[in-house]
């Protein structure tokens, strides 16, 4: 399905292929030979950009988001895994994000990287070129730390600077009704997809 909202309208080169019952909507652009399968989502929420290189798999049910705040970028010959989740993130070329990982808000991938399934990558964490996150495990920081999930404490210890409430919604974690501000918010820079069309 592909979907427009005010200004925003996808462009897929006459190359590419995108599955009948995935999801393109709103400022996405796909390069030429890249295929969006089944189930796949392609959301670029009102001022956010969604720009997919050449060659790229994305396979079924990925999700691939952009913010206005984050937009998101993959390179050439990528390859996002089923059930995967990329958000406002900037992924280089030759990259390989398995099935059930997460690439965060901000997060910088570098050429011919891997993420292995169910890894994560987090908000505002630089991955150099040829860095692998092993299977399960957690990426944070700049430069990057690699961390198994069992390293609670040592992740929050990276994590919690990089501030996920004001970087990815510009909200003060300190202040009362947190959710509150991030829902409210989050749901007026969603109305604009009130006005979709098919």
């Amino acid at each position: 399905m592909i979907i427009s909202y005010a200004e925003h309208s996808p462009t897929i080169d006459t190359d590419a292929w995108v599955a009948p019952d995935a999801t393109v909507c709103g400022d996405v652009v796909i390069g030429a030979g890249s295929r969006i399968m089944h189930g796949a989502r392609l959301i670029a929420e009102a001022g956010g950009s969604i720009r997919i290189g050449r060659n790229c798999i994305v396979l079924e049910n990925a999700v691939i988001r952009a913010t206005g705040r984050h937009p998101c970028a993959l390179g050439d010959h990528c390859v996002v895994g089923p059930n995967s989740h990329v958000v406002g993130a900037e992924i280089d070329d030759e990259v390989f994000v398995a099935t059930g990982a997460a690439v965060f808000h901000g997060a910088h991938i570098g050429r011919g990287s891997e993420v292995r399934i169910n890894g994560i990558v987090h908000l505002r964490t630089r991955l150099e070129p040829d860095t692998t996150v092993p299977i399960g495990w957690i990426a944070v920081g700049d430069p990057a730390q690699l961390l198994p999930p069992d390293q609670h404490e040592a992740i929050w210890l990276h994590q919690k600077p990089l501030d996920f409430p004001g970087f990815v919604y510009g909200v003060d974690r300190s202040l009362p009704n947190v959710m509150q501000n991030i829902t409210t918010g989050l749901s007026a820079a969603l109305g604009v997809h009130r006005a979709e069309s098919v």
